[in-house]
């Protein structure tokens, strides 16, 4: 349907993202895909309504496994693109096409339009399964879909036109795309220049909600598209046989489901290899191994130091298993390059099995993320020469996920590592002790794996003047820290230099503007050096800084105090009678004006009174529309706190500020309280 001239354009659901070609790709596009849901919904735009948790859950196996596909296929940065929209509108594969020829497996089609574009499209028809595996139409032209597409600018491969016949292509697409196409009423592969794009069409319409209540009607169809429950998948049942052919059609993309999912939740390698073992024993093998590769192993004498560590070891009886590790311990596998990922034939460790188990069949399988290896899996089965072509494709499919797995364990761990490091060195080691005052501190960052966005300071200034200071900086993680890493260090040389506290903010906030304009200066030489491309995107992060900064000085019966605030929620007073106020005035954030001129506020603390400083993760707490600060409710909060020392005062407000809203909090949260003795 056409808009109305002169009609004003309804808001699409449009999410593009890129993607860093690494292990980490695949959960961070399951996690922008599922936030794009959520807003489109609390936007209630056109087609958002009939977003169902069945659809959501259809949505991130299939990015998960697009992305998957790309990761390990291509190995370069990726573009996530994520739309609601009509069939007819927002389908790659709609477009009008000038001819078509045979796919590579024959049950899709390629099409090649007028520039010479080709798409595949594995869908193979305009009918698909319902939930009892009966056909049933497609959605119309004017249908709602959520289409995701996932696109390499750096395609290794493309579409031959030769009629030649050729079977599934296991080691280019594996079962990841099957899985898509299960999940899928239309799924396909374009190819553009330079550009390889890998899409998914999934239905939205008002039969969505209806097919979420019917389908637990269908056993078969429900664990296909939702997955088995990780207790199920890790239950030692029975091995199914893989000649069965329900397993095949539907077990195994239920299985490389729930697997993908499970593995990609963990963020340590060993509780990766762990896993391993029990999804694949008892169900495909009788016995697994996993070595994990030194990440950068050291030389001495021109060998190698370190190598692969047996990381884990599964038999589907415990009693074997001390044994079978021993054995194998002595010799890790040994696999030449050229064998990437396929199973490659070892020797079967008879020995460590017993007198039944004396022959059987092992197979090993590199695990390689991002072209690099990370480890070898090795699998074996008793009283067989050889394991079935169709197990052997399974579990290089899911070696393939446990690689990915492993690789972005182990880039978490590395980003935990500096993370850690970047924290302790932005913030003090302790705490300075002021005579005459009690000080509590609490600081919870948001995100426990990067730098906070919140600092706190509180050091002796010298001349008997202690400084303290809550900041919160725009944006976290490396902006952050870079912010912190200039502030923090001048402010205690500028406040031990002697300024007064207006002086420090008004000298802070020129040197914040002097090094955003150092960063806008060598961005844009780097620009034109390279040649005006590529590095449109990356101009420099603004460094916006709000700042609560103050100054106390002790003296007999009391503390006097100077305190500024720059774009920071004001500080409160709590005198033991109960009564609250604000001691401080607004004052613009740092790094923003370059005439800002600074003023500061002066008061006594006198035994009894607290001093509460607190960033915006506490005012700001919600709970639905509302703010926790909303009404003067941090005021009323204090209130109820006359009488307590500093450290129950801090510990009431983190309680109440936890217990506002539903969820745990969504920003930093750091709070101080100086109550002078």
């Amino acid at each position: 349907m056409s808009r109305a001239p002169g009609a004003p354009e309804r808001p699409r659901a449009v999410a593009r993202t890129s993607l860093p070609g690494n292990p980490l790709a695949p959960g961070a596009a399951r996690r922008f895909v599922r936030t794009a849901l959520a807003e489109w919904t609390e936007l209630a735009l056109p087609g958002a309504e009939f977003i169902t948790d069945l659809l959501v859950a259809d949505a991130m196996v299939v990015v998960s496994e697009l992305v998957t596909n790309a990761v390990v296929h291509a190995g370069t940065d990726v573009e996530l693109l994520c739309r609601l929209g009509r069939c007819s509108e927002d389908c790659p594969a709609a477009a009008g096409t000038a001819r078509a020829f045979p796919s590579r497996d024959g049950s899709g089609s390629v099409t090649r339009d007028g520039s010479g574009n080709d798409t595949y499209d594995g869908s193979g028809s305009d009918r698909h399964d319902g939930p009892g595996g009966e056909s049933k139409p497609g959605p119309g032209p004017d249908s709602g879909v959520l289409v995701i597409e996932v696109s390499d600018h750096h395609p290794a491969r493309v579409v031959r036109d030769d009629g030649a016949e050729r079977p599934y292509d296991i080691v280019e697409y594996g079962r990841g795309l099957h899985l898509v196409s299960a999940l899928s009423d239309a799924w396909g592969i374009t190819y553009r220049t330079g550009v390889k794009t890998v899409w998914a069409r999934l239905p939205v319409d008002g039969t969505a909600a209806v097919e979420q209540e019917e389908a637990e009607a269908y056993d078969g169809e429900h664990a296909l598209r939702r997955g088995q429950r990780a207790a199920e998948i890790l239950a030692p049942a029975p091995r199914r046989g893989m000649e069965d052919q329900d397993w095949r059609s539907r077990g195994v993309l239920s299985f490389l489901a729930e697997a993908s999912d499970l593995l990609a939740g963990q963020l340590d390698e060993d509780l990766v290899a762990a896993l391993t073992g029990q999804l694949l024993v008892p169900r495909l093998a009788d016995w697994c191994a996993v070595w994990l590769e030194d990440e950068a192993p050291g030389r001495s004498d021109g060998g190698v130091v370190g190598g692969p560590r047996l990381a884990r070891v599964w038999h589907g009886s415990e009693n074997r298993i001390e044994e079978l590790r021993r054995l194998l311990e002595k010799d890790p596998p040994e696999l030449p390059e050229s064998d990437r990922a396929g199973p490659v034939p070892v020797p079967w460790p008879a020995e460590a099995l017993g007198a039944r188990a004396t022959g059987g069949s092992a197979l090993a399988f590199r695990l390689i993320a991002g072209g690099r290896p990370l480890g070898t899996l090795v699998i074996g089965r008793a009283g067989q020469t050889r394991f079935p072509d169709e197990i052997t494709g399974l579990v290089e499919d899911l070696s393939r996920r446990v690689a990915l797995a492993i690789g972005a364990a182990r880039q978490y761990a590395r980003q935990a590592t500096i993370s850690r490091v970047l924290q302790r060195g932005l913030l003090p080691g302790a705490v300075a002790e002021i005579p005459g005052v009690r000080s509590a501190l609490v600081y919870e960052p948001c995100d426990k794996g990067g730098p906070s966005g919140d600092f706190y300071d509180l050091f002796p200034a010298g001349d008997g003047r202690w400084c303290f200071a809550l900041g919160d900086v725009q944006g976290k993680g490396p902006e952050a820290a870079v912010v912190i890493g200039l502030a923090r260090p001048w402010l205690r040389l500028l406040a031990r230099e002697g300024y007064e506290v207006p002086d420090v903010l008004d000298r802070l906030n020129q040197l914040l503007l002097d090094d955003a304009t150092e960063a806008a200066d060598a961005a844009a030489r780097a620009l034109v050096s390279a040649g005006g491309t590529g590095l449109a995107d990356e101009g420099p992060q603004t460094r916006f800084l709000s700042l609560l900064y103050g100054e106390l000085v002790p003296f007999d019966g009391g503390v006097h105090c100077t305190v500024a605030s720059a774009g920071h929620p004001l500080p409160l007073l709590l005198q033991p009678s109960g009564k609250v106020g604000e001691v401080a005035q607004p004052q613009t954030l740092l790094g923003v004006f370059e005439d800002a001129s600074y003023l500061c506020g002066t008061f006594e603390l006198r035994p009894g009174d607290s001093l509460l400083c607190v960033t915006d993760g506490v005012t700001e707490r919600r709970s639905g529309h509302r703010q926790f600060d909303d009404d003067d409710g941090l005021a009323a909060a204090l209130t109820g706190c006359a009488g307590l020392s500093a450290e129950l005062i801090a510990e009431r407000i983190r309680r109440l500020v936890h217990e506002f809203g539903g969820k745990p909090p969504e920003d930093d949260l750091a709070l101080l309280v100086l109550q002078a003795e």
